[in-house]
């Protein structure tokens, strides 16, 4: 089934995000200090706020809510809310903080975004999702997508979401990332919603077929760099989710793989230096330590040492004061590491 979608003079704006990989929003997770923490391993990836609301954005402290630092671009917001009016202006609040797209939650399956209608019980709403995202379109020059899970409850055959985003796409969107798992919204819990319905990709490559002139992103399970290479092969991007906070430097390697970047990526160790004067700032704004450090537990996943640097981190970065010399602490500790591991080596 080929779906054309009208054509529109909008198309252009969306070339910005239309990249082969992408990290998820992932709430609690992606804040500003995880997103400066990834820049110093992957320039290239694409990166996401958590999710706000469209009210938050309309009645809170923006600067707290917004407010990011330029080496974090390429950056999409990512807003919640189902009110065109505050959908354009959110809009227009990413545009003036200088965002690069803007994108509308139509996945989380959790009770709270639901009792506010909007997330993934959207999806029975597509007339609406269109409605919010015309909206933004005209508010902002800004390019929109939308995030979607493949289907919610009993509304999960793929004709269902291929009708969302058909009617969707007639706004001039051409961007749609699709969560590869159906959402329960009644009977399990936003993790489980993330583990428990089965992936689909099939679904999504089917999506990518029947709509060849959108931009098709599939998102869900996804956690090494040989599965995104296979993924790319089906649809136009991919999006990695926990594997990115849990293995963080596993997208060193990913701007010359991906991105075709001549750079050499930081080591471990440089990254973790990197990060220090930005530690240094922070802290001294009056921020705890253990806000910007928690991002960081997952560094040296794998390697000698590992586990001091996350003990030393999460045991001393809590303490009254403490500052930038406990992660020069935690490396010391790592190198050290290191160090005994190569001597035992040479032994053998």
């Amino acid at each position: 089934m080929t779906v054309e979608t009208k054509p529109t003079d909008l198309a252009e704006r969306a070339t910005i995000i239309e990249v082969p990989l992408s990290i998820a929003p992932m709430m609690d997770r992606t804040d500003r200090h995880y997103r400066f923490f990834m820049r110093q391993i992957t320039r290239h990836t694409l990166l996401y706020t958590e999710m706000v609301t469209a009210q938050a954005i309309l009645h809170g402290d923006r600067d707290h809510l917004l407010g990011f630092t330029p080496s974090e671009s390429p950056l999409v917001l990512q807003v919640g809310g189902d009110d065109p009016q505050m959908l354009a202006i959110s809009a227009r609040a990413a545009a003036d903080f200088g965002y690069d797209a803007i994108n509308l939650n139509v996945g989380c399956p959790s009770d709270r975004v639901r009792s506010g209608n909007f997330g993934a019980c959207l999806m029975a709403q597509p007339e609406r999702v269109a409605e919010g995202v015309a909206a933004m379109m005209a508010a902002s020059p800004l390019p929109v997508s939308v995030k979607h899970r493949i289907g919610i409850d009993d509304r999960d055959r793929y004709e269902d979401m291929a009708t969302f985003v058909n009617t969707v796409a007639q706004t001039g969107c051409r961007h749609f990332t699709v969560h590869a798992r159906k959402a329960w919204l009644q009977g399990l819990s936003p993790k489980d919603n993330r583990t428990v319905p089965p992936l689909r990709y099939g679904d999504v490559h089917r999506l990518k077929r029947d709509f060849p002139h959108l931009w098709i992103e599939i998102n869900g399970g996804l956690t090494s760099l040989d599965q995104v290479t296979e993924q790319l092969a089906q649809v136009n991007g991919v999006m990695v989710g926990r594997a990115a906070y849990d293995n963080p430097y596993l997208f060193s390697q990913v701007d010359q793989g991906f991105f075709a970047a001549r750079e050499d990526p930081l080591s471990r160790q440089q990254v973790a230096e990197a990060m220090l004067p930005y530690i240094d700032h922070w802290v001294r704004q009056g921020l705890k330590l253990n806000k910007i450090t928690r991002h960081l537990l997952m560094l040296f996943a794998g390697q000698p040492g590992s586990r001091l640097w996350k003990q030393t981190l999460t045991e001393e970065s809590s303490k009254p004061g403490a500052g930038v010399e406990v992660v020069r602490q935690a490396l010391t500790a790592v190198q050290r590491q290191g160090e005994i591991q190569a001597q035992l080596g040479s032994l053998v």
